[in-house]
Order: C-alpha cells, then structure tokens, then sequence
C-alpha cells in the first residue's frame, strides 16, 4: 500500500481496540494492520522469550495480560504513508513502542502500589517490587536490542524519548508544589502519554519511508491524541457508568490522585468547589466520602471543562491530518481520533 492508495470504504470492517473495536472504513486496509499486528504479536513474544528461563513468566506476564496495543497498531497506519509499510523494521518499530510502554507499567505500578493491571495481578503484588522494578528493566533492554537493529537515527530518538518518560515520572512524583496544578497535570501526561505515542507514530512512518513532512505530521498528531486518550481515561475513572466502562469509579480519588476534571472542580469559587477542597486533601479512603466527593464532581463544571480541553487537543490532531493524503488511511486516523472521544459518552 503506497501514500496514493485511496480504496472506496467498505462497512463492517473494524479492528479491536479499547475493549471493543474501531471501524477503519476500508476492508483491505483492515486486513493489512490485522496482519501487521499478528506479526508485531508474534516478534514480541519472541524477543521477551530470549531471557533467562526464571525471567520469561515475568517480562511476558503483561504482554500475555493483552491491553489495547493502540502504540503498535497507530506505527502500521503511519506506515502506510511510506513505500515500504510491511517492512521488518516497520514491525520492530511497533514491537519497541510496545515494549517500553509495558516497561513503564512495571515501574509505574511499583511507585502507585497498585494491585491490578489489565485485569491480573500486578508484577509487584505477585512477585514483589525488587522483581517488578528489574523486569520493566529487562524489557527496556529488549527494547534496546531492537532499537539497535533499527539504526543510530531510531536510537538517538529513544534516548530523547525515555528522557521525557522520566521527566514526566518525575514530574508527577515530585508534585506541581507552589505551582499551577492543572499545568503541572498537562505537562506530566504529555511526558508520560503524549510523547510515546507520538513516537509511534514517527517511527512507524519513518521505517516505511514516508516522506518528513508525513512523519513530521503524523508525530505531532499522536501527540495531541495522547493528550486525548489520557484525559478521557481521566474523566472515565470519575463520571463513567462501571457496567460500560468496566471501571471504578473514583480508583484516582483513592489513591489521592487528582486528575484534570477534579483539578478543575477544586478551583471553582463556588460552595460546591470549597466542599471538595475541605475533602480533597489526600487520598480518600472511606467509601462514603468517595461517593460525596463524586457526587460533588458531577456538580461542578469540572467535566465540562475537561471536556473542552479534549476538543481543543482533537482539533489540533485533525489539523495534521490536513497534511496528509487524503486516502483510506487518514480516513481512518480522523475516524480514530473522533472515538477516543465517543469513550466518555
């Protein structure tokens, strides 16, 4: 598939994602990322399985756990940009995003306590932090020995990106101290979120040969949709239905983490943002102050305002998409970026 290709859209055609599955509009495309990702599957496994038998359970314990691959299947769509979209080293560009984002889970679930990850026992709950921590480790260092196939330029890009990940990780950890929250919040989730799914896509492209100003787009565009899927995982985590969303919520609120809908509502000079600001003081652990808190939330405008800040960073990755053929593939990028959107109802 070249960056001229433009395929008449076919219905019912959809790939999973997010639980449930994305219509790409366009059934021979479907098929290509559905094969590239079965191949992005099969390389991972293989590589995590080059380890020290005692390790093996441990670095595949995630990627056995699923998740929503959405790194490696937005690399193939960038590819298609390029002459070469099933190229090898297309494919160990998708497998690299994929392994370092499962590396920052590890790390993330040891300094968050959590207990769960994609619906299995954390590496660290199981195993415990010492094994948790050198198994996101290990991955990193898979991780670098596909990067080193892939050349100096991908290296150096990676080096830039795991500096931003850390950045974002220490960011957070250090707190927005006297400092704007809400700024604090969008700077953390575009270091943590926003820069490896832009790296996705700048790999993905750039392995295929598309031209720079196609990997120059399409980076900046996973940029903006990082900031859009994290902010809409926020507003799920306080205002989604648990049968739908499969989630509970107020988990943040728990572990005393105040995400951007509740940044907001803090700040309102209202009785409503006083009340929440006199039981926001850290993590909220009875279960009736949850549910006042909750309940407090939907009252106040902070999901209105998260909101619009969603829209504000989908306009923008719409935006690169101008820059792009107008072909299947970007059909389907625009289509993806509206979803992320649908998730909060």
């Amino acid at each position: 598939m070249t960056n001229g290709r433009t395929t008449r859209r076919r219905p019912g055609t959809a790939v999973g994602i997010a639980g449930g599955s994305v219509d790409l509009g366009d059934d021979t495309l479907t098929q290509d990322i559905h094969e590239g990702m079965t191949r992005v599957e099969d390389l991972m496994r293989e590589e995590l399985k080059q380890s020290e038998d005692f390790l093996v359970d441990k670095v595949l314990h995630l990627a056995k756990a699923g998740g929503k691959r959405f790194r490696p299947m937005f690399a193939l769509l960038a590819a298609q940009y390029g002459d070469k979209p099933k190229d090898i080293s297309v494919i160990r560009a998708a497998v690299v995003v994929e392994v370092v984002h499962l590396a920052t889970l590890y790390h993330d679930d040891v300094m968050d306590e959590a207990e769960r990850r994609r619906g299995v026992e954390s590496a660290n709950l199981r195993w415990g932090n010492s094994v948790a921590i050198l198994s996101g480790d290990i991955l990193l260092a898979h991780a670098s020995r596909l990067m080193s196939q892939l050349g100096v330029d991908t290296v150096l890009h990676f080096s830039e990106t795991f500096g931003t990940l850390v950045t974002g990780q220490m960011r957070e950890t250090i707190g927005a101290g006297e400092g704007d929250p809400v700024d604090h919040y969008m700077k953390v989730i575009a270091e943590k979120t926003g820069v490896l799914i832009a790296s996705a896509g700048y790999l993905g492209a750039l392995h295929a040969g598309a031209k720079p100003e196609h990997v120059k787009a399409l980076q900046k565009f996973g940029w903006n949709i990082g900031m859009v899927f994290q902010i809409v995982d926020d507003i799920i985590d306080i205002f989604s239905d648990p049968k739908e969303s499969g989630k509970t919520p107020g988990t943040d609120l728990r572990e005393g983490v105040f995400t951007l809908p509740v940044l907001y509502a803090l700040a309102e000079d209202s009785a409503v943002g006083e009340e929440l600001r006199g039981l926001l003081t850290g993590p909220v652990e009875k279960d009736e102050d949850v549910e006042r808190a909750l309940g407090l939330l939907v009252q106040s405008q902070g999901r209105q305002r998260a909101l619009a800040d969603v829209h504000r960073y989908l306009a923008a990755a719409e935006e690169q998409l101008e820059a792009l053929p107008d072909n299947s593939t970007t059909a389907a990028l625009r289509h993806l970026a509206k979803y992320t959107i649908s998730r909060v109802g």
